[in-house]
């Protein structure tokens, strides 16, 4: 009876030691690597997002510069007739009032977007916020390009004419109207640039790795 019993014992025993040996230290490896992996993620993605908020605030100020030297651009000559006055005023051209709204609409949608912005670096993994922001950068782009670009050719014709079409440069006359609609389309350039960059960190930001 007592080897009996001893035998039971001795045979419990291992039994007991090789379940305590296959439970939990893989399952406590791995969830180790997750956290200690999710700290390094969203700290460069609020990096990134910190990074993105500056952008904006700069593109605000480009695109607001823009927008502002152009339309309060007019320049009159003090030399005029009775009927007739020399004077160059930025909505006399289409295109220079298309720029204005275009980059006024930029950056009024700028100044709307820094809160998603700030919500994008507090919550660096959330991805409704950061889609919106990468949609709306992306249709940005074309629209301050287009404006800029169809700024940028009257200020070519105003510096140099065109001599097949008989007309003159205007700017040896109207200096400081073409020295400021000249200086309104560099920050206009400058905000399609910034606008640019946002989407390329709005994409690296929503990649799950």
């Amino acid at each position: 009876m007592d080897l009996s019993h001893s035998t039971k014992e001795s045979g419990d025993i291992p039994m007991e030691s090789k379940s305590a040996k296959t439970v939990p230290p893989p399952v406590v490896v791995a969830a180790s690597k997750k956290a200690a992996k999710l700290p390094k993620v969203s700290r460069w993605k609020r990096c990134l997002g910190i990074f993105d908020f500056m952008l904006r605030l700069c593109a605000i100020a480009a695109a607001l510069a823009a927008a502002t030297a152009m339309g309060t651009t007019s320049q009159q000559l003090p030399f005029f007739t009775q009927f007739f006055q020399f004077k160059a005023d930025y909505n006399d051209l289409p295109a220079f009032t298309y720029f204005v709204i275009a980059n006024a609409m930029a950056g009024a949608y700028l100044v709307l977007s820094l809160p998603f912005s700030i919500v994008c670096i507090i919550r660096p993994h959330i991805i409704g916020a950061r889609l919106m922001l990468l949609v709306f950068d992306t249709i940005a782009v074309p629209l301050v390009t287009s404006a800029a670009s169809a700024a940028a050719s009257i200020v070519y014709l105003a510096h140099n004419g065109n001599s097949n079409a008989n007309w003159g440069a205007i700017c040896r006359q109207f200096d400081d109207f073409c020295q400021r609609v000249s200086g309104a389309v560099v920050a206009s350039f400058i905000t399609a640039l910034l606008f640019v960059v946002l989407v390329i960190v709005s994409a690296v930001a929503l990649r799950k790795k």
